[in-house]
């Protein structure tokens, strides 16, 4: 339990990160990102800061804000790799967890919604968990702050047709949708 605390920890403070920069860019709460390790440091979290940086070079994405708390895995080797791309820094007050809400919304539900129902057994059975999970939160889950909407849109949802469940991580999460009708 030790182990799925420090991953699900670490997971959290780096995928709220990037929660919290696409919230800010586009005003919905989208997860971008779930790497993990058992032993997270300050090297590994600098790591993923220039991977992240690295995909969004490739990507028409940008950032104007990072904002994260006082963890000593945040090191000021962590904040120039975002420094030097022209992304402002923002740390959150000490011992003060609403002022990173969005952050802390993700925690909550990714652990009642994901991670108080299942049994992790590995660190590869945590990625598959976690990647399906965020692929549900982006895709399909409704959010109540963007007016019952995902925040990653596709193409214009059906409002006709039969009512269907899709079974979402072996069936702990029911995803209703509508089928549309078949033109035959």
């Amino acid at each position: 339990e030790a182990y799925l605390q420090r991953i699900t920890k670490l997971l959290v403070q780096i995928s709220c990160l990037l929660s919290q920069m696409d919230y800010l860019r586009i005003s919905v709460d989208e997860i971008s990102s779930q790497h993990s390790t058992e032993k997270p440091n300050a090297i590994w979290v600098t790591q993923q800061a220039r991977q992240l940086i690295w995909d969004l070079d490739d990507s028409s994405q940008t950032f104007r804000f990072l904002i994260h708390d006082h963890d000593t895995k945040f090191s000021s080797l962590f904040d120039n790799v975002f420094i030097s791309e022209s992304i402002n820094i923002i740390h959150t007050p000490f011992q003060a967890p609403k002022a990173n809400s969005f952050a802390e919304r993700w925690v909550r539900s990714v652990r009642e919604e994901c991670l108080d129902h299942i049994l992790i057994i590995n660190q590869n059975h945590l990625r598959r968990v976690l990647k399906e999970y965020v692929n549900y939160y982006n895709h399909h889950r409704p959010h109540q702050g963007i007016n019952q909407q995902f925040p990653i849109s596709g193409p214009m949802h059906n409002r006709n047709g039969p009512v269907r469940r899709r079974n979402i991580l072996g069936g702990i999460i029911h995803d209703y949708y509508r089928q549309p009708f078949s033109s035959t």
